[in-house]
């Protein structure tokens, strides 16, 4: 077999993206990425963005702050913000969207009755609420994108948010593809993780690739921050001038 060349991102498929399952294969999926989530500490990054801005008195106080999650998954992220706006006092409108309808039902199956969430299943370009948003937020799902179609997001982004995004994603590299590869066999994870979580990696991103991919959607580079956060990950955030 043939090495991989790290230097570019990879076009192998994922088999959450091509093979159609039913839900409880899908949801043992979820759930097994949600504790690679909690382990690797994915959504910290977020928190600490969102944290920041609140610092700053960028989010809005006189209304909800509206925050969407666009691949959504098992909706650990927005269940982690509702917790993170529960503790500050905070009033939030939280939506996540994906375009698996089985992601939805697994994640309203695991968030308490009566959270300020709702899931949606949805092409995201397709989404445009009336009352607009605050925040886009996303966790490991861009690298499930082209080249074109992650410049097409960030456009989005910068058309529909009022305060800015964050997008928390995989950073391309030799060390974590191998790691993750015998990590995950040793687990006995689902199968979809052991496959997809190393072909993520060699679909993700360096920060090369970020800067020339946010000058091709019109974001200057000072406007846009690329941070490496543990384990090997690249976040990539906007705050708007308001």
């Amino acid at each position: 077999m043939a090495a991989l060349d790290f230097s570019r991102r990879a076009e192998t498929p994922e088999l959450m993206d091509t093979e159609v399952t039913g839900f409880e294969e899908f949801r043992a999926c979820l759930v097994d990425l949600e504790r690679v989530n909690g382990w690797t500490f994915t959504f910290r990054p977020v928190v600490a963005f969102l944290d920041r801005l609140m610092r700053e008195g960028k989010l809005p106080s006189d209304r909800p702050i509206a925050i969407v999650d666009i691949g959504s998954g098992y909706g650990g992220l927005l269940r982690g913000i509702d917790s993170w706006a529960s503790r500050r006092g905070l009033t939030v409108d939280l939506v996540g969207i994906d375009l698996n309808p089985w992601s939805a039902k697994a994640a309203a199956e695991a968030t308490a009755p009566g959270r300020p969430i709702r899931w949606l299943t949805s092409d995201l370009f397709d989404y445009r609420p009336e009352g607009g948003i605050d925040l886009v937020v996303s966790s490991q799902f861009t690298h499930h994108l082209d080249d074109a179609q992650l410049v097409r997001f960030i456009r989005w982004m910068e058309s529909t948010t009022r305060v800015g995004w964050f997008v928390g994603d995989l950073h391309r590299h030799w060390l974590p593809y191998h790691f993750f590869r015998i990590w995950s066999g040793l687990m006995g994870w689902h199968r979809f993780v052991r496959h997809d979580g190393p072909v993520s990696i060699s679909r993700a991103f360096v920060p090369t690739d970020w800067r020339r991919l946010l000058a091709e959607a019109g974001v200057p580079e000072a406007a846009a921050k690329i941070a490496w956060s543990m384990p090997f990950r690249l976040c990539v955030s906007r705050i708007k001038d308001r």
